[in-house]
């Protein structure tokens, strides 16, 4: 028997996933980074991303966050994030129609702050497609 994590992901309404996993992927601020069972403890905050929770070896939860706090103790990692969505439920079009909105932002700017919001809302958006890849990977879709 392998060992396991205990992980428990919220978001700002409603816990959306609480069990256990081998590994847990999440998209820290400095980069991606993978958490096991008896990790040293961490505070990290997370950026746009896709969260990965591996519960055995042919199994895994694939999620979707905008950015929140990762708190990893050596045997429990609790994901807070203000939106936090299953990959499955993940809208590709609405994706995509968010990119291309803030990529016209970006090249229409008028002010630092519209600058600022829009490449935030393009971080948001290519996160959100970078897990719908996952998901397509996951289950072999093209």
């Amino acid at each position: 028997m392998s060992m396991t994590i205990r992980v428990e992901l919220v978001s700002a309404e409603a816990k959306i996933y609480s069990g256990k996993a081998e590994l847990v992927i999440i998209p820290a601020e400095l980069g991606e980074m993978g958490i096991a069972p008896r990790h040293a403890p961490l505070l990290t905050s997370l950026k746009p991303g896709c969260i990965r929770i591996i519960t055995s070896q042919d199994k895994e939860e694939i999620f979707y966050i905008n950015g929140g706090l990762a708190e990893i103790q050596p045997h429990l990692v609790t994901i807070l994030g203000d939106v936090t969505v299953r990959a499955s439920d993940l809208d590709e079009a609405a994706a995509l129609a968010a990119k291309k909105q803030a990529e016209l932002e970006l090249a229409n700017r008028k002010t630092e702050l519209d600058y600022s919001h829009a490449l935030a809302e393009l971080a948001q958006a290519m996160a959100q497609l970078r897990t719908i890849g996952q998901l397509r990977k996951k289950h072999r879709i093209k």
